[in-house]
């Protein structure tokens, strides 16, 4: 029996003449006589060709749009046009039917929308193909990059009962009776009787216990789910999404911003390197996305020439300060064309405040440092100045920020005095402030959303669009 092959195996190569076997879903059956079967390795077809004449009438008719089938043939060269070579059957088995009629997916264009309706089938689009054999090249590269910097992935907990960002915005997970929950003396539901005896929720990022790693190993990263009960609907949200997140003993400032702009440039890299039939084939559809929008709203760049843009350029790396002067200067903020304008220094910058520094003014990646404290995290080590602390923000061209890091507070008293200054309890993170009493050390890291990183990498404008299964407020379907 001949051995079964990928179909980009085949494609990718000029051999003909040799018997392999091939199992996919047929995507369309034309003339009777030739079936493009598509296997999910890549988004080009393998041309079957079929005799009719030597097939069971019934087997011939179940022959439909999206129905599985093994094929054992040869390949030889093609004498049709858009195709270098095909697979002539010698014997053709289906092993799942398709109601072609019923079938969702179907020839002509489909909207974004609609294929998210029947997420659990967009997986068979070319579209959406190409996005997701994307997102598992970048997953690879994110662990590959580390490994070999000779980190170690630590698995932080799912379920916690810190709230390492101070949102409050967390869900929470119990076992209690929500119908008739047990309660205290003061009328409060007592969480003492819950599965884990205190109340707990889904984390919303694994950088304090990240933390506890470093101290230890010298350098961890994290990658995997978060959660967040934020009730935003938009292009950019999402209540569950992965998140990266080294933390590294001994590093600085300058340090962190040195690992993520190489870390950045490494997974982008690796993607164009490994992923190039993908991104063409989402630059193409980008571009003709693009061709429908005004000439004012259209994007400067192409896919593969923002990405390039990205690994061809050394980050700027400016003050927020600095930022904010150049902000206040700007025609888009004198002219009042910015919806948020920038009238002083403390202001959090927006979207569009972020994509001006980058694709207007500097017209290459930024990273924005030395933020004030008062709209940053307790956990961020102060300057001298005592205005502001040691964070980055890394901003790209049509996304705005896309990394988030700082170097952290390694003074246990300088730490105990910014938590109380901002309500956070000390005493239910003794755990963490445990890392400043025994053998502290300047440390640093830094957190990138992985559906961020697919956005930018994969050149799609919903955020729902590059997870395989969003959730969102109102939605956990499938």
């Amino acid at each position: 029996m001949s051995q079964r092959v990928k179909i980009k195996q085949i494609l990718s190569s000029d051999q003909t003449n040799y018997a392999v076997t091939v199992k996919g879903w047929i995507r369309t059956f034309r003339n009777n006589q030739f079936i493009a079967l598509n296997d999910g390795s890549t988004n080009n077809n393998l041309q079957i060709v079929v005799d009719p004449e030597q097939m069971d009438p019934a087997e011939f008719r179940r022959l439909t749009r999206g129905a599985a089938i093994s094929v054992t043939g040869e390949v030889i060269p093609s004498l049709g046009k858009g195709q270098k070579l095909e697979l002539k059957a010698a014997v053709l088995e289906v092993l799942g039917d398709c109601d072609a009629e019923a079938y969702p997916i179907q020839p002509q264009k489909q909207s974004l929308e609609f294929l998210r309706e029947i997420a659990h089938l967009r997986f068979r689009t070319n579209t959406f193909g190409a996005v997701f054999r994307l997102r598992h090249s970048l997953a690879f590269a994110v662990n590959q990059f580390f490994n070999d910097k000779g980190f170690v992935y630590l698995h932080t907990p799912i379920i916690t009962a810190s709230d390492a960002e101070g949102a409050g915005e967390m869900f929470r997970v119990t076992t209690l009776d929500l119908k008739n929950p047990p309660r205290n003396a003061e009328g409060e539901i007592d969480f003492k009787e819950d599965f884990f005896g205190r109340s707990t929720n889904l984390t919303v990022s694994g950088q304090l216990e990240g933390e506890l790693g470093a101290m230890a190993f010298g350098e961890i990263y994290t990658f995997g789910p978060t959660f967040r009960a934020e009730n935003s609907n938009t292009a950019r949200h999402l209540a569950e999404f992965w998140m990266i997140e080294p933390e590294m003993a001994f590093y600085d400032l300058n340090d962190n911003m040195d690992l993520a702009e190489k870390f950045i440039k490494y997974v982008i890299g690796y993607a164009l390197q490994h992923n190039r039939e993908d991104l063409d084939f989402l630059a193409q559809r980008l571009a003709d996305e693009e061709k429908q929008k005004p000439q004012q709203e259209r994007s400067e760049m192409g896919l593969i020439e923002k990405l390039e843009f990205v690994l061809n350029n050394k980050f700027e790396r400016i003050t927020y300060t600095t930022a904010i002067d150049i902000l206040k200067n700007s025609k888009p903020n004198k002219n009042k064309k910015f919806q948020y304008i920038v009238e002083e220094w403390g202001a959090d910058l927006q979207s569009e405040h972020e994509r001006y520094l980058v694709e207007k003014h500097f017209k290459k990646p930024v990273i924005l440092t030395d933020y004030p404290a008062a709209i940053k995290s307790f956990y961020m080590k102060r300057n001298d100045d005592g205005k502001t602390v040691r964070a980055m923000d890394i901003l790209f061209p049509g996304i705005g920020e896309i990394v988030g890091g700082s170097q952290r507070e390694e003074s246990y008293e300088k730490l105990v005095e910014r938590m109380k200054a901002m309500n956070v309890p000390v005493e239910e993170l003794s755990w963490y402030l445990d890392t400043r009493r025994f053998g502290t050390a300047p440390h640093s890291g830094f957190g990138l959303g992985f559906e961020r990183l697919v956005l930018f990498v994969s050149g799609m404008t919903n955020i729902r669009d590059v997870i395989p299964f969003p959730r969102t407020p109102k939605n956990a379907e499938f």
